[in-house]
C-alpha cells in the first residue's frame, strides 16, 4: 500500500514538472553549456606541452653567451613566445598597459661582468690554497650583482610571477655553475672534463593504465566538478516547488490525506533523483562524444561508470535534502530562489569546485571538510583520478546520505511544529 502511495506521489511530481517544460530544459541545458564553456577555457592550463604559448617581451642588451643561453632556454620551454621588437621603454608601456603579461630585460655587459667576477673569485680561492696563479690577474671584486629586470602586468596572477622568477633564477644559477666549473678547470690546468651534471633529479611517478601513463586533464576535472554543481542547483526548482505547494494549498491537502507526509517527501526525492542522474549522464555523454570534436580530451569512464552513478545518487540525495529543507522553511519564492542559488554558489566555492581546497587559507580548508559538495567532489576524484573503488569512497557516501537524512528530518520536524494545532 505504501509503495502504491509512493508511486502516486511520484506521478504527481512528474505531472507538476511537465507544466514547466522551459524550466526542465534549463535544468538540463544550462549545465551542459556551463561544462563546455569552462572546459574550453581551462583546457590550455592542463596542456603543459601543447597549449598555446604566452607572448612575452624579451630585450637582449647583452647579446652574448649568457643572454643567448637564457633566450634559448625560454624558447625551448614551449611555454613562451618571445617578442624582440621592443626597447625597454616601449616594453614597460606595453606591459603596464596590459598588452602583454611580462617583459624580460637582459642588462648590458652581463656576460662580460659575470665572467670577470667568476675569474676573480676563482683565482683568489686557488691562490689561497697556495697554488700558483697569475697574481696580476687577481683583482679585488667590487662589481655589484647584475639585475635581470622583469616587468609584470599589474593584473598578473602572483603564482605566475613566482613561477617565472623561479625559472629565471634557476637558469641563471645553472649558467653560473657551468662557468665556475670551467674557470676552476682552466685555473687548475686539468684536462679532465668537469661537468656539473646534476647529482639529484626529479622523476614523477604517475598512475598507469597498461603501459600508458594516466595524466590528469581538464575534462577529468571539469566533468565531475560541474556535474556536481548542476546536481546541487536543483535546490532552486525543488524549493520553489515546495513553496508553491504551500501557497496553492497543495501541502494542506497532502497533510490531511491518509498518505503520510514523508511519502510526499519520498516522492519528490525519487523524482528529482532521476533528474540528477540524467544530468550526470548527459554531462558524461558530452565528455565522451562531443569533447573530442572540440579538440578536447575524451572523458574516460571505462570500468568506472557504476561507482560514478552511485556517487551521483548519494550526491543527489544530499542536494534534494537541502532543497527540501529550504523549501520547507521559506515562505515565498522570493526567499527560496535567491537564497537557494546563492547558497549553492557558496557551497561550490567552499567545496573546491572553483578553487582547489589546498590553495585556501587553513581555516577555509577546515570549513571545506563540512561541505557536501566537497564530499561528492572527493568521491568523484577518487574514482576518476585515483582509481579507487566503492570501498575507497565509502566515507564520502555515508556523509552524503547522513546529510540527506538530517535535512529531511529537520524539515519534517519543522513542518510538524508549524502545523501543530
Amino acid at each position: 500500500m505504501l509503495l502504491y502511495k509512493l508511486w502516486r506521489s511520484f506521478i504527481k511530481e512528474i505531472l507538476l514538472l511537465k507544466r514547466d517544460i522551459g524550466g526542465i530544459v534549463i535544468i538540463f541545458v544550462m549545465p551542459l553549456l556551463l561544462i563546455i564553456t569552462i572546459t574550453l577555457i581551462q583546457d590550455s592550463t592542463f596542456r603543459n606541452m601543447e597549449g598555446s604559448k604566452i607572448p612575452i617581451i624579451f630585450i637582449d642588451n647583452d647579446r652574448s653567451e649568457i643572454s643567448e643561453s637564457i633566450k634559448k632556454q625560454l624558447e625551448n620551454s614551449k611555454t613562451f613566445e618571445l617578442l624582440t621588437d621592443f626597447n625597454e621603454k616601449s616594453a614597460e608601456t606595453a606591459v603596464f598597459g596590459g598588452d602583454y603579461q611580462m617583459a624580460i630585460v637582459i642588462p648590458k655587459n652581463l656576460t662580460k661582468d659575470i665572467n670577470s667576477n667568476i675569474d676573480s673569485k676563482v683565482q683568489s680561492i686557488v691562490s689561497s690554497f697556495g697554488l700558483e696563479t697569475d697574481s696580476s690577474a687577481i683583482k679585488q671584486n667590487t662589481s655589484k650583482a647584475k639585475d635581470i629586470r622583469l616587468y609584470f602586468d599589474p593584473a598578473t596572477n602572483i603564482s605566475f610571477k613566482n613561477n617565472v622568477m623561479n625559472a629565471v633564477n634557476k637558469m641563471v644559477f645553472e649558467i653560473e655553475n657551468k662557468k665556475i666549473y670551467k674557470a676552476f678547470q682552466d685555473q687548475l690546468g686539468t684536462t679532465e672534463d668537469l661537468k656539473n651534471s646534476s647529482l639529484i633529479a626529479f622523476k614523477e611517478i604517475t598512475p598507469k593504465k597498461g603501459n600508458t601513463d594516466v595524466l590528469p586533464n581538464s575534462v577529468q576535472h571539469n566533468v565531475p566538478a560541474w556535474a556536481l554543481f548542476a546536481i546541487f542547483f536543483i535546490v532552486v526548482p525543488l524549493s520553489i516547488n515546495l513553496v508553491k505547494e504551500k501557497s496553492q494549498g497543495t501541502s494542506v491537502r497532502a497533510r490531511i490525506s491518509p498518505t503520510p507526509y514523508f511519502i510526499h517527501i519520498l516522492g519528490k526525492t525519487c523524482t528529482y533523483l532521476i533528474i540528477c542522474v540524467i544530468q550526470f549522464l548527459l554531462m558524461v555523454a558530452v565528455g565522451i562524444y562531443v569533447f573530442p570534436y572540440m579538440d578536447l580530451p575524451q572523458f574516460d569512464v571505462s570500468g568506472k561508470m557504476l561507482p560514478l552513478i552511485i556517487v551521483t545518487i548519494f550526491a543527489g540525495l544530499a542536494a534534494i535534502g537541502f532543497g527540501v529543507l529550504l523549501g520547507t522553511v521559506a515562505d515565498t519564492q522570493e526567499q527560496s530562489a535567491p537564497f537557494g542559488a546563492t547558497s549553492v554558489v557558496v557551497l561550490a566555492a567552499i567545496g573546491g569546485i572553483w578553487v582547489p581546497v589546498f590553495l585556501m587559507p587553513e581555516f577555509m580548508q577546515t570549513i571545506a571538510k563540512f561541505s557536501p559538495m566537497n564530499w561528492g567532489l572527493n568521491a568523484y576524484y577518487d574514482i576518476i583520478l585515483r582509481n579507487s573503488g566503492i570501498g575507497g569512497i565509502a566515507k564520502e557516501i555515508i556523509f552524503l546520505f547522513l546529510f540527506y537524512i538530517a535535512m529531511v528530518a529537520i524539515s519534517l520536524f519543522y513542518e510538524r511544529k508549524q502545523n501543530a494545532v
